[in-house]
């Protein structure tokens, strides 16, 4: 009795080993055997690689019948869920080959790894006839991410105020789906940022999953910039996504000056001997700072003007600054138009103005004449009657 109910308890627990290592057999994936049709063999060299997220890989596939008949193949490609695969050669898209006996023939496959993966390792397998030939082993080493990148081999580029400043800048859409992105600039008021597709002016641009657009961005400054460097942020969006470059423009000095008056008039009159005092007004027209502007005039013999003052130490860009320039007439002067020049000058640039002058008689000298001719007058008066009576 003793006997039996031993025997009894050893085959309940081999009963129960049975089923657990059944259900354990179970749960473990049988391994997959790859067997190629008898005769017919499958190489490429390249049979584990690493790629990222969005790669298409090619692989070239030599099938060689190493039998005396002629070899027809069914060929097909297990890869995982979402993947793209191709089959191609002599430039079709095929799905069965025939190899002459001894002889072999290449085969393409190429995978496009989804943009959407996770960081990991996979497999594709090459079939033939139904079962699996040729395993590849495809390691993805980043985690895939569903974005765009906006990108440039020349962000920053150098000129002046009057340059156009041209860069290529590359969207890439990293996503699976095709999308549409608006383009814009961030910039102060007075810049001109304009966006050119396949020679098309454009505020946006369509992308498909994976590919990638080459857009002009064609930038020109305020005609009155200060020299210096300048960020221009430029932004690729969607309703989901944003991408973004930021550029760089760097503007050179100009150098611009400009000698007028207030008013813009460049003309007065003076009297012989006289003085005339005019408010001239210097302005700096360029990108950079100028320092140490003379002033000087070139005028008609016997004149004289002398400003106040006759040096401005530093004039910044777009700045002005009004000079008193004290115009003194030559004593002989007779009456008519002159010419007196101007001029405001530094190592860099100068300008000219180009002044007329009007001279008058001074009153006086019209007094004196009144009275030389009345005197001369009276005298003559005085000898007609004189002498007439005679």
């Amino acid at each position: 009795m003793r006997t039996r109910r031993l025997t009894a308890h050893a085959a309940k627990a081999l009963v129960t080993v049975s089923l657990m290592l059944a259900m354990s057999l179970a749960v473990i994936p049988a391994p997959v055997t790859f067997a190629a049709p008898a005769g017919v063999t499958f190489f490429t060299p390249y049979t584990d690689v690493a790629v990222t997220p969005g790669e298409t890989i090619t692989y070239s596939v030599e099938v060689k019948n190493t039998t005396a008949e002629i070899k027809r193949l069914t060929l097909g490609v297990g890869a995982p869920s979402g993947w793209e695969t191709n089959l191609t050669a002599g430039g079709y898209k095929i799905q069965e080959i025939a190899v002459r006996p001894n002889d072999s023939e290449t085969v393409t496959l190429t995978v496009d790894v989804p943009l959407k993966i996770d960081k990991g390792s996979y497999r594709v397998t090459l079939v033939a006839d139904g079962s699996p030939v040729l395993p590849l082993n495809i390691n993805v080493t980043e985690q895939g991410t569903y974005q765009a990148e906006l990108s440039t081999d020349q962000p920053n580029m150098e000129g002046t105020n009057k340059s156009t400043f041209n860069y290529d800048l590359k969207l890439k859409n990293r996503t699976p789906d095709t999308q549409t992105f608006a383009l814009r600039a961030e910039t102060e008021a007075g810049w001109n940022v304009q966006f050119t597709v396949d020679g098309k002016d454009v505020t946006s641009v369509t992308v498909d999953p994976g590919a990638q657009k080459t857009i002009r961005v064609s930038v020109n400054p305020p005609s009155r910039i200060e020299a210096g460097s300048y960020k221009i942020p430029i932004k690729a969006e969607t309703k989901n996504l944003s991408a973004e470059q930021t550029l760089e423009v760097v503007i050179r000095g100009t150098y611009g000056l400009k000698l007028s008056t207030p008013s813009g008039v460049l003309s007065t009159d003076i009297n012989a001997g006289g003085e005339r005092r005019l408010t001239i007004r210097v302005e700096n027209t360029g990108s950079a700072p100028l320092s140490k502007i003379q002033l000087s005039a070139d005028t008609p013999v016997g004149w004289d003007v002398k400003f106040d003052p006759d040096t401005i130490d530093t004039l910044a860009p777009n700045e002005s600054k009004d000079v008193t320039a004290t115009m003194r007439a030559d004593k002989k002067a007779i009456t008519g138009d002159y010419v007196v020049s101007m001029t405001a000058r530094t190592p860099e640039v100068e300008d000219n103005a180009t002044f007329r002058v009007t001279v008058k008689t001074s009153l006086l000298w019209g007094i004196v004449a009144v009275v030389i001719i009345a005197a001369v007058l009276g005298a003559l008066y005085a000898l007609i009657q004189k002498y007439g009576r005679r």
